[in-house]
């Protein structure tokens, strides 16, 4: 299988008919039909089922089909990203970070960074914690921040700030009615909504042996893969959730946020990078990072910063 069979596959399941896709890949129709079913032949299985007008996809096809719609996608972003790295000749620095950073100080940091190297192409891509670590191994990325603890002798971590937690609940929730901080014990009858399910262990374990460790008990636990799903739960009155207290500002009109008054009830934040790297900019980005600090900004006053002061 190979990527010009999926486009000639996903072309057909688009347009539902032979003949049309063939127009547009600007192949004759034979050839085409030869490699849909060398396709099949090869996974062993129908993707198409020819008796039907116009065409349809079998189970398997559509599977097929969501997934080569990706792949292709994904394939054209690293052919253009190719070649503008190519022809730009700039140097690249990417920077991997867990959702719930990009509403405390990623967007400032890398406003920073910018003004810095004004030469620099900076990307930010979302990637879990744990993701990170393999990719600052492959040199998919240059930095990372996450919130789950792990030993790399490859990767240097560094605390940045423990962020408070919060509570999501529903707008008329019955203890959305006060703004004072509000004990964890008060959940324990509750629908706690935990993200991200996938991969592990993530924050969802950290918010989960809070609760171990408080002596709460949960026995209705739902598991979403992002943030956004888990607050739209909650909106919808599924539940409700534990998130850091920067990424409150999401759906301020029907989730209400309420501090919570355990000190243990922190999430770190975590910065990754590799071991020893020579010609590495950290060192400049702690500074920068420190500077941000010192401005004090919203999102980092229910923070406990951690970032040791210069020497």
């Amino acid at each position: 299988m190979d990527l010009r069979q999926l486009r000639y596959f996903v072309t057909v399941a688009r347009e539902r008919n032979f003949s049309r896709a063939a127009e547009l890949l600007h192949i004759a129709q034979p050839p085409l039909s030869r490699q849909i079913q060398q396709l099949e032949d090869e996974l062993g299985v129908v993707l198409v089922d020819r008796s039907q007008r116009p065409i349809a996809l079998t189970e398997a096809g559509r599977f097929l089909y969501e997934q080569a719609t990706h792949i292709l996608l994904r394939t054209e972003h690293i052919i253009e990203q190719t070649r503008k790295i190519g022809s730009s000749k700039r140097e690249r620095f990417v920077i991997g970070c867990v959702g719930s950073t990009l509403y405390g100080g990623i967007p400032d940091l890398v406003r920073r960074m910018r003004h810095l190297w004004p030469d620099l192409d900076i990307e930010i891509r979302e990637m879990m914690s744990t993701e990170q670590v393999s990719a600052l191994k492959e040199r998919r990325i240059d930095l990372g921040f996450g919130r789950v603890r792990f030993n790399d002798r490859e990767v240097e971590r560094l605390t940045l700030r423990e962020e408070r937690l919060v509570v999501a609940l529903p707008k008329h929730h019955p203890l959305s009615a006060s703004e004072e901080p509000i004990d964890l014990a008060s959940l324990a009858h509750e629908t706690v909504i935990l993200y991200p399910s996938v991969p592990r262990p993530s924050f969802a374990d950290e918010v989960m042996s809070l609760f171990a460790e408080l002596g709460i008990a949960h026995s209705q636990i739902e598991e979403v893969r992002e943030i956004q799903t888990a607050l739209g739960m909650v909106a919808a009155g599924a539940g409700v959730c534990i998130i850091p207290s920067a990424s409150q500002r999401q759906r301020p009109d029907d989730v209400s946020y309420r501090t919570i008054r355990d000190e243990k009830a922190t999430s770190p934040v975590i910065m990754s990078y590799r071991y020893n790297e020579p010609n590495s900019k950290v060192e400049q980005i702690k500074n920068l990072i420190r500077e941000m600090y010192a401005d004090n900004p919203p999102w980092l006053r229910l923070s406990n910063v951690k970032l040791p002061n210069k020497p």
